[in-house]
């Protein structure tokens, strides 16, 4: 087995580096059978974006913070492991933006998509899903679109629902509401386009950020799940990521 690895710059990720080198190697990954990542969910996501042209499973183990998007780490037995892992495809938002000035902009999002006030003023939005306008006015700090795997993250957070792997759904989720009082979001199907139309866009920016890439004073966005598009996230059998999740739903 081929393996290539990418960590993050952190000593404990870094550290596991090297041990890891020693023991297996250090492939091209474009030459790797298996990309390792080590370090914590930034540094999975970071992995996504960064070797977008790979067309190869990703394996991560915990040398960070949360790890939910990762498995334990150890340095044995790690072709076994990668062997016997079960197989997650995933798939990530696109997001097409349109600036106050008229540029476009493009990016991927394996979490959410989330539009965000940039001054004290809220924002002030449209809302269309397949281009129906569904909602006239939402006053809010903001809204996001979540992808399942992004929807334990940042929308959690937001009060917005944990949704299965294979649910075929995206939780539309606001930050702080105004108006409409205590609208509490939205799931759509994710073969739906949604679109925010930013109101009083000079008088109240906003930004949009897909996981890492943010664009700043956005006059429109326009989100659907890119199903041509495809990753494979590696797990251990005994705690996959759909079972992760299930597990999130009734956290105490």
């Amino acid at each position: 087995m081929k393996i290539a690895f990418d960590a993050s710059r952190k000593p404990r990720a870094q550290k596991a580096l090297e041990e890891l080198k020693s023991i297996y190697g250090n492939h091209a990954p474009k030459d790797a059978d298996v990309l390792i990542v080590l370090g914590g969910d930034g540094a999975m996501l970071h992995a996504l974006h960064h070797h977008a042209d790979l067309d190869i499973p990703l394996y991560g183990m915990n040398a960070g913070t949360l790890g939910f998007l990762l498995n334990e780490y150890s340095t044995k037995d790690l072709e076994k492991r990668v062997k016997q892992a079960k197989k997650i495809d995933i798939h990530p938002l696109r997001m097409d933006v349109t600036d106050a000035r008229g540029k476009t902009y493009d990016g991927l999002a394996y979490n959410e998509v989330a539009l965000l006030r940039q001054t004290h003023n809220a924002a002030y939005l449209k809302v269309y899903v397949n281009d129906k306008l569904r909602m006239p006015e939402l006053v809010c700090d903001g809204v996001l679109l979540a992808t399942p795997m992004g929807s334990t993250a940042y929308n959690s957070s937001a009060g917005g629902p944990i949704i299965p792997l294979t649910a075929n759904l995206l939780p539309l989720t606001p930050i702080s509401a105004f108006r409409p009082r205590h609208w509490p979001g939205a799931l759509i199907t994710n073969g739906c386009n949604v679109r925010f139309e930013i109101m009083k866009a000079g008088e109240r920016p906003v930004s949009a950020t897909a996981d890492s890439t943010e664009i700043r004073d956005v006059k429109e966005v326009r989100i659907h799940q890119s199903r041509s598009i495809s990753r494979t996230l590696l797990f251990d059998p005994d705690s996959a990521l759909d079972e992760r999740i299930f597990k999130e739903q009734f956290a105490s």
